[in-house]
């Protein structure tokens, strides 16, 4: 019988997760089966459904909004970047225990450095927002060796709080945090990362052109909009380098894929299959 995975979050019928397993599973020869579940917008519905799945003899579960608190709360181990994020995007049952890991700012680093081709060590990093996505992403993008990350929010004490907060697990990055008002004046950074939900609305953070250093990157986490608000901004400031974000989304769930199964599956048929032109 096939070894069983899954998606799990409300809603999630738009998710792609089975496609891109599915894609996995065929090139790398792996029995497996990937489905869908909704745990529901009432309390206690994560909690059923990871046990129902768990007692029917599911082996691991990819976790998307909204319950990615709520599954690193559960897991009995959880790596490092996971409880730094203080969420978790995928479980692995093993025997009675849960284990817990964060892939998705590992993903972004893979796909900024491997897909797109852009450098991280020694360079200067803009992120924008303080929520969960910028958590994930601070210390993967740290430790692959940026000089410097500026944590910047509309809420200026939050960024600096989080920044103080991840600093000692930053290795040599040195990590700040201010308010958006601080960025006209600063230094241009060489990758500005878009992990505010501005983008879903049809809004743009307020990045001043002078933000982009030369031959910049604009990196949207946003996917399958196309050319999103930050994005256009970014090419009016002059950035001919843009991505949005579908690329993390198949990079984090390669991670998870090799976790579960001790394969890293080729990450190219699935980003054709995904990518959207950004016009």
């Amino acid at each position: 019988m096939p070894d069983r995975y899954a998606v799990i979050g409300h809603p999630i019928a738009h998710s792609k997760s089975p496609l891109i397993h599915g894609l996995f599973a065929q090139a790398t020869g792996q029995d497996m089966t990937y489905g869908l579940i909704d745990g529901g917008a009432d309390e206690g519905g994560f909690a059923r459904a990871l046990a129902d799945f768990r007692a029917s003899g599911g082996r691991g579960l990819n976790v998307t909004l909204p319950f990615k608190v709520q599954a690193l709360a559960a897991a009995d181990e959880a790596s490092e970047d996971a409880r730094l994020a203080g969420a978790a995007n995928a479980l692995r049952f093993d025997g009675g225990r849960i284990e817990a890991r964060n892939f998705d700012g590992i993903g972004l680093v893979r796909d900024i450095t491997h897909n797109l081709g852009a450098a991280l060590a020694g360079r200067r990093v803009l992120v924008l927002g303080a929520g969960g996505a910028t958590r994930g992403a601070l210390r993967p993008l740290a430790l692959a060796g940026a000089a410097e990350i500026l944590v910047a929010n509309r809420t200026a004490d939050k960024a600096r709080a989080l920044a103080e907060e991840l600093a000692p697990h930053a290795g040599a990055c040195v990590l700040r945090g201010g308010g958006f008002d601080a960025l006209p004046g600063a230094a241009p950074f060489d990758v500005v990362i878009n992990a505010t939900s501005a983008s879903l609305s049809g809004d743009a953070p307020p990045v001043p052109a002078s933000a982009f250093a030369p031959g910049a990157l604009a990196y949207d986490m946003v996917y399958g909009k196309g050319l999103t608000p930050f994005l256009r901004a970014a090419q009016a400031a002059g950035v001919t380098r843009v991505a949005d974000g579908v690329g993390m989304l198949v990079e984090q769930a390669a991670e998870a894929f090799a976790w579960w199964r001790g394969v890293r599956p080729d990450t190219r048929e699935a980003l054709a299959r995904l990518t959207v032109p950004l016009e």
